[in-house]
């Protein structure tokens, strides 16, 4: 038996900024036993719930099922380990797979050479029984392994995500530096934004919050655009309970009444292609954009206001973005009574060029940024 199936317990990577919120997450989606640990959060499912958390989940990069762990203090062991595992409960010849690693406070010092060892295991492996092994992927294969080594301790597990899971499937195009799907995805839920009142982005960029936000209200699976997941791989899949899954799911979906998200931005490029995104999610046609200067918009009273500003990857010259923040801070301010802004900031020194005093502000990292979400309150 593989380690799941003695304990039923998997593990979900999550950004550490966000944990929290991914540990009440999975309790909303039934998961149990819930433990926040290195990088993730450790939580044990039967089979129904394991699939509907894989299928639903909006904060969390990937979920793993642990197949092997043992002792690793040399990549000899590690090599030697990785071959003796029976890799034909989750490949024949004619998959594809590959493989992600990390590694920590340990003898081995490199994830990639980590990574590779696994991948010359899995091969050799298949080499050794039918003389020919399966191909590698590395864009979109069969099947994700991920190996984790901390403390010369070594994970071998198998992604039951088939990929990570911000990669929703209706981003096709974007502007530059977009704001990762999970992040996006964070701040909806920080907003506690219900659709009581609108939700507006005057900076929309590709439309990923948006996006998120229709997600979010509709109560859309992230995975409903998703060919295929990691776990119809494993030797203990039933097709029967996934089917069920998605029904249950999917029966929950409600539609999204029109006005009750929009959003706009300076580049009509950037609307036509947040529209093109968005037009992938039903009810995407319901939300309205338009390309305005938000300098242009008349007023934005009484909503909740999502927006992630331009910064310094996204614009070269810094006393055009000190001016940016200045006149969207005074927006806020003169056009936006009674309603709640939340903004991140991919660079923290921009915050105190809005001009605003912040309700709170929330580290979020976002593609190697310390990033912070910060929320605004207009009287």
């Amino acid at each position: 038996m593989y380690e799941y199936q003695k304990n039923n317990q998997y593990f979900a990577q999550i950004a550490e900024d966000i944990k929290e919120s991914g540990v009440r997450e999975l309790s909303e989606l039934g998961a149990g036993n819930i433990t926040p640990g290195y990088r993730g959060i450790y939580f044990s499912a039967d089979r129904e719930t394991l699939y509907r958390i894989t299928y639903f989940v909006r904060l969390f990069s990937r979920v793993l099922a642990p197949l092997v762990s043992f002792p690793c203090r040399s990549t000899d062991q590690l090599y030697k380990k990785t071959r003796l595992v029976n890799w034909t409960d989750f490949l024949d010849i004619n998959s594809t797979f590959a493989v992600f690693g990390n590694v920590s406070d340990s003898a081995i010092t490199h994830s990639h050479y980590a990574s590779l060892l696994l991948k010359d295991g899995i091969a050799d492996s298949f080499r050794d029984r039918f003389g020919k092994r399966p191909n590698v992927d590395t864009k979109n294969p069969d099947v994700w392994f991920n190996i984790h080594i901390r403390n010369n301790r070594a994970s071998i597990s198998l992604d039951l995500s088939g990929g990570s899971l911000h990669r929703r499937g209706y981003r096709l195009d974007a502007v530059s530096a977009p704001i990762q799907e999970t992040v996006a995805s964070a701040i909806i839920r920080y907003s506690e934004w219900d659709g009581s009142v609108p939700l507006y982005d005057p900076m929309c960029g590709s439309g990923t919050l948006l996006s998120e936000a229709l997600l979010y209200y509709c109560r859309i699976p992230s995975g409903i655009l998703r060919k295929h997941f990691g776990f119809e791989f494993l030797p203990d899949y039933e097709n029967r309970i996934w089917v069920k899954v998605v029904k249950s799911v999917d029966r929950n979906i409600r539609e999204l009444p029109v006005g009750v998200i929009a959003g706009s931005d300076l580049s009509p490029d950037a609307v036509a292609i947040a529209r093109s995104n968005i037009k992938k999610l039903r009810y995407g046609e319901r939300i309205k954009l338009k390309p305005l200067d938000f300098r242009k918009i008349k007023e934005l009273e009484h909503c909740i206001i999502v927006s992630n500003p331009p910064y310094g990857i996204r614009m070269g010259d810094r006393q055009d973005l000190n001016v940016l923040y200045k006149e969207f801070g005074d927006f806020l301010k003169q056009k936006c009574k009674g309603s709640t802004a939340y903004i991140y900031f991919g660079e923290r020194e921009l915050i105190k060029k809005i001009g605003l005093k912040p309700s709170w502000k929330k580290p979020l990292k976002s593609g190697g940024l310390d990033g912070r979400l910060v929320k605004y309150e207009m009287y």
